[in-house]
């Protein structure tokens, strides 16, 4: 594990190569990494102060983050191709709002940058995966 990566929270996930991975193999891999992309989020915001801005950015940030594992779920049972983008859409739009309110938190200094760092870069990881398999389905 790397030395940035001290808290619970901040567990750095590896790059991974999905070009081997059969699409259900994809789609499986995708759902545990957001799963544990909300629950970083939760942790995340269980060290917050309980001043009313930081709760309020902390309960967007579980909103956010347990609504793009939850849609994700959602688009792996998706009936159609139109469907299934736009459920794609929801989660992109929701991880989006996720990082977000990550950033929020280091921007008003409740928690600062570099403790959130790799759980913001599995955020864009992710974003930049879904946003290409959206646009691959739009295709």
């Amino acid at each position: 594990m790397d030395d940035d990566c001290v808290d619970e929270w901040q567990i750095c996930e590896p790059l991974t190569n999905y070009e081997t991975f059969t699409k259900g193999q994809f789609l499986e891999d995708i759902e545990r990494r957001l799963r544990q992309f909300m629950l970083r989020c939760v942790k995340v915001c269980r060290t917050l102060p309980s001043d009313y801005d930081a709760a309020h950015f902390g309960h967007q940030l579980i909103r956010s983050s347990s609504s793009t594992a939850a849609n994700f779920r959602a688009v792996r049972r998706g009936r159609s191709k139109k469907e299934y983008f736009a459920k794609l859409s929801i989660v992109v739009e929701e991880l989006d709002e996720s990082l977000f309110w990550l950033e929020t938190l280091t921007l008003t200094g409740f928690i600062p940058e570099h403790r959130l760092a790799s759980l913001v870069n599995e955020g864009y990881q992710l974003l930049k995966i879904l946003s290409k398999s959206r646009k691959t389905v739009s295709d």
